[in-house]
């Protein structure tokens, strides 16, 4: 892979690190600030609707800007709006610069991901996805823990500054190693754009992201009370048992990209798919169980974010198809489904625990993938009717 890939990886870190870090110092920033933890629970959904609007709206408007400069701005304004954050001298200071940051963020990986696909061969497009995505999996398991050790040690603050660190690095890094001359089709204005928007192939790939996505963090959102009130597990093991998750996705993750590259984008999710939902079951059913439980939960990590490099080329491929021009942005609408699917997740997950219990989240969570499997199969058969996307296949 291109050394240029590892530069987006780096930063890709940095930014996936400072999307989920915040989980993490809530209570720290709630008390600082003066403000109920449900307050400050905006921080992470404006964050997320920064991501949504950012996506697919900034990046139709920055598409006549060569894509490197893009990806430079678009660093440089992430950076800035964590050294924002670091000084903000109040709740509403610090509330603006996660939103703006936001921005920044989704359309990060709507162009991350289609420099990635030019800087390879065709049949290698899915792993290099996956490598760029590999740096916000890796904040997962690394970045998020050590950002919230420093923010609960030296004040949140700092854990924004060490994101700022971060964010110079992925900056040089880019600067050095992204080659100017990327490849990029001219654009197909506004009209070419809309086809995205309207394309019955790729609003059905968007559905699916949402709902295989989000399927997932039905349970995943509460798996940390699931280990602790359901398993019985010490606060310090669930720690643990989520290290071991972490560790996992980084494996599947890269595990995606290469199953797609090898039998295509709609044979691979459908695999991922059904090894997620089986997952779930099983850990539904042996949640009673420490050994198994724990055993279930790095098990399912490797299926859990696999399904991100299949789902991110399939929209290139077929954006190719519809609308040649408007490739950018359809990766962005597809990185603003990703969100949309963390939130409603989340949000259904909550109802779930609430009016059922926690030891049900995993069963709904199946369902709910099941039923993006059964969207991918329909996919499949609607875009063989396209003239190369049978190669997705």
């Amino acid at each position: 892979m291109p050394l240029a890939l590892w530069a987006l990886t780096i930063s890709a870190f940095a930014v996936g690190t400072t999307e989920f870090v915040i989980v993490g110092l809530l209570p720290t920033i709630a008390a600082d600030l003066g403000v109920s933890i449900p307050s400050a629970g905006l921080l992470v959904s404006l964050y997320a609707l920064g991501v949504t609007i950012g996506a697919p709206v900034l990046t139709a408007m920055a598409d006549r800007v060569p894509r490197k400069t893009l990806l430079l701005l678009l660093l440089a304004l992430f950076t800035l709006g964590n050294a924002y954050a670091a000084f903000a001298p109040d709740y509403g200071s610090l509330v603006a610069a996660r939103f703006i940051t936001g921005l920044a963020h989704g359309v990060f990986f709507a162009i991350a991901s289609t420099i990635a696909t030019d800087l390879v061969e065709p049949e290698k497009e899915s792993s290099a996805i996956a490598l760029v995505f590999l740096g916000l999996t890796v904040a997962l398991v690394t970045g998020v823990p050590l950002g919230t050790f420093i923010g609960q040690n030296f004040g949140w603050q700092s854990t924004f500054l060490g994101v700022v660190a971060l964010g110079v690095i992925g900056f040089v890094a880019s600067a050095v190693l992204v080659p100017a001359n990327l490849t990029r089709t001219a654009s197909a204005g506004i009209k070419a754009q809309l086809q995205v928007l309207t394309s019955p192939h790729l609003l059905l790939v968007y559905l699916i992201t949402a709902v295989g996505y989000g399927g997932n963090f039905i349970a995943f959102t509460f798996l940390a009370p699931m280990l602790n009130e359901v398993t019985g597990l010490s606060a310090g093991a669930v720690s643990l048992v989520l290290l071991l998750y972490g560790a996992s996705v980084a494996v599947g993750n890269i595990a995606g990209g290469k199953l797609a590259d090898r039998i295509g984008a709609v044979a691979s999710l459908t695999v991922i798919f059904t090894g997620l939902a089986i997952s779930l079951v099983a850990l539904g059913a042996l949640l009673t169980s420490p050994i198994a439980a724990i055993a279930v939960a790095a098990f399912w990590g490797g299926f859990a974010f696999a399904n991100v490099p299949p789902l991110q080329s399939y929209v290139v491929q077929i954006a190719r198809e519809v609308s040649p021009g408007a490739v950018d942005v359809a990766s962005g609408l597809n990185i603003g489904a990703f969100n949309l699917g963390i939130a409603g997740g989340a949000w259904a997950g909550g109802l779930v625990v609430e009016g059922i219990g926690l030891a049900a989240a995993p069963y709904i969570a199946a369902g709910v993938v099941g039923v993006g499997i059964v969207l991918v199969r329909l996919s499949g058969r609607l875009n063989a009717t396209m003239p190369q996307a049978v190669a997705a296949e």
